[in-house]
């Protein structure tokens, strides 16, 4: 078990420490055109070419649809108790406690643990995940939700595409496959260096409360995926990887959005670094038990 958990988790933090050490040694490091890169071609073509090479069930891909718009919900009315106990303003710490970095890392994590198959059902948490943090999410930072940023996510074209390929069982030419499966091969080691790069920028300014805002995101975040997993029948495989993804730290996005908007960037980049520290510790604990309790032997 040690070895299968080594080789699901090592390479996450391989080559996030490349980046890491890419940072603060200050090399050159374009991150808006990485970042374009990625969103615009490298994630489509990687949706595409994984969802139609599988032969996938769309019922399963239905429920884990419902199941992650349920954990969201969740998210949600946690993050909105502890923030008014605490006192805190929704519009700067919500969306740090809603929204995990479902992109990062839990695609890389869903497919070493899960293959091919895992990887297909943590894209449908990706997309419902980034489709919500660029509405809901930039509109409670913002203070206003604009819901026309969904016509312009490649993202989601790519998906409805995909799902129209399976619905009417379109064969895809070999030359398409191979392009966006070589495109799509770009998006996961680049996410990864790109999160280093990230974290050795950030710094942590105010420890007490990032701590609760990280803790606050990562044990409610699991605790709901399990529960989802189950309450929603998704079967072994499914609910393992809605519990990894709803497990994951906090967004960096979420940082990017509350500087932008001026909502306490300091402790958001807080909640950032800490959460993804304390990840290291708590995902090889969740990944332990779905591998021997609820996922595929």
């Amino acid at each position: 078990m040690f070895a299968e958990l080594a080789a699901i988790v090592a390479p996450i933090l391989v080559c996030s420490g490349i980046g890491f050490l890419w940072g603060r040694l200050e090399r050159p490091f374009e991150s808006e055109f990485l970042t374009a890169i990625v969103t615009t071609i490298g994630t489509p073509c990687l949706v595409f070419s994984t969802l139609t090479a599988l032969e996938a069930d769309l019922g399963e891909l239905g429920q884990m649809v419902i199941a992650t718009l349920a954990c969201f919900a969740a998210f949600a009315a946690v993050g909105m108790a502890v923030l008014r106990a605490m006192g805190l303003p929704f519009h700067s710490y919500l969306p740090a406690v809603m929204f995990p970095n479902t992109g990062n890392m839990g695609l890389p994590l869903s497919l070493f643990a899960f293959g091919e198959h895992g990887l297909a059902l943590a894209i449908v948490v990706f997309a419902i995940s980034a489709s919500l943090q660029f509405t809901v999410g930039v509109g409670i930072a913002a203070g206003h939700a604009n819901w026309a940023r969904l016509l312009r996510m490649p993202l989601l074209y790519s998906v409805a595409v995909a799902i129209l390929v399976l619905l009417l069982d379109i064969p895809v030419p070999e030359w398409l496959a191979n392009t966006t499966g070589l495109l799509g091969g770009l998006v996961i080691p680049l996410m990864l260096i790109t999160l280093g790069v990230s974290l050795s920028k950030l710094r942590v300014k105010s420890l007490g409360r990032s701590a609760v805002l990280a803790l606050v995101r990562l044990v409610p975040g699991a605790l709901i995926g399990l529960a989802a997993g189950w309450i929603f029948n998704l079967g072994p495989m499914g609910q393992g990887v809605l519990a990894i993804q709803c497990a994951m730290p906090v967004a960096v996005f979420n940082y990017l959005f509350a500087q932008l908007y001026r909502r306490e960037p300091e402790e958001v980049a807080g909640a950032v670094v800490l959460s993804t520290l304390i990840s290291f510790v708590t995902l090889p604990l969740l990944l332990y038990y779905i591998l021997s309790q609820v996922a595929v032997p």
